[in-house]
């Protein structure tokens, strides 16, 4: 069992942090935040481009979370440049509203590699590597979905964040002997091209369903997952961060 240390700043200095899903509204949001709290930042996404252009201290790097052997060569990549892993944050989702008797298999197929193996793949190369160090913090992008049942998504969607979830309790168990911590933020309904994707729903009032009064915004899911990415959470793991604007009062 290692000391975990007590609680500290919100700083990633001397960190070298891999984001996935790097290019959607959440996670380019989650790479800059990171990065200007200090760590050395891989972001990762499938889509070709760097959307990083003129930000010198994030590196892109183009990566299908769904593929275990290229999990393989960027992790065995990352390793030897960097030497260690300290952050892996799991942003890579694809998401459907079809209601479950117009739903397919290939559609179910598809919504759980992106979802739960684009998290499995890169957990089950780095949580290792980070248990061998004695230390890291893995955080996964949940959904309130998979607490409440779903808001605009349909039930794979809803099936695949919930697995997310388990899967980051007991990834907490086993690294927390290690040092190693995991867990999630579940966000709400948060203005980005995925969640436009799917709604057209009008801006919520305070006396509706988002007691906060408005949808979320990338930089609302950045600064939590950053919190938990940092020594600011070095007490909690295996924990469930709700960022949904009162939606979910749990």
């Amino acid at each position: 069992m290692v000391d975990i240390p007590v609680s500290g700043p919100a700083r990633l200095d001397g960190q070298v942090a891999l984001v996935t899903g790097a290019a959607g509204g959440i996670g380019r949001e989650v790479a800059k935040t990171l990065s200007a709290a200090g760590a050395t930042v891989v972001a990762t996404d499938i889509a070709d481009g760097n959307p990083f252009d003129g930000n010198g201290a994030i590196s892109y790097q183009r990566y299908d979370v769904t593929s275990a052997k290229q999990t393989d060569d960027l992790v065995d990549r990352l390793v030897k440049q960097h030497g260690a892993m300290h952050v892996l944050v799991l942003c890579a989702g694809s998401i459907a509203r079809t209601p479950m008797a117009e739903s397919t298999d290939e559609e179910w197929d598809g919504i759980w590699r992106v979802n739960v193996m684009g998290v499995v793949n890169p957990v089950r190369r780095i949580f290792p590597l980070m248990c061998k160090n004695g230390y890291g913090k893995i955080v996964a992008l949940g959904s309130i979905a998979a607490k409440i049942g779903g808001v605009a998504a349909g039930p794979a969607y809803v099936a695949a964040k919930s697995a997310v979830h388990g899967l980051m309790k007991w990834t907490a168990k086993a690294g927390a002997p290690h040092g190693v911590y995991a867990n999630i933020v579940a966000p709400g309904p948060v203005e980005t091209p995925m969640w436009q994707s799917v709604t057209q729903r009008k801006p919520p009032s305070a006396n509706g369903s988002v007691p906060l009064g408005r949808f979320g915004q990338p930089e609302d899911i950045a600064q939590a997952i950053l919190f938990l990415c940092a020594p600011s959470s070095n007490w909690i793991t295996g924990t469930t961060l709700d960022v949904n604007g009162g939606m979910l009062m749990d």
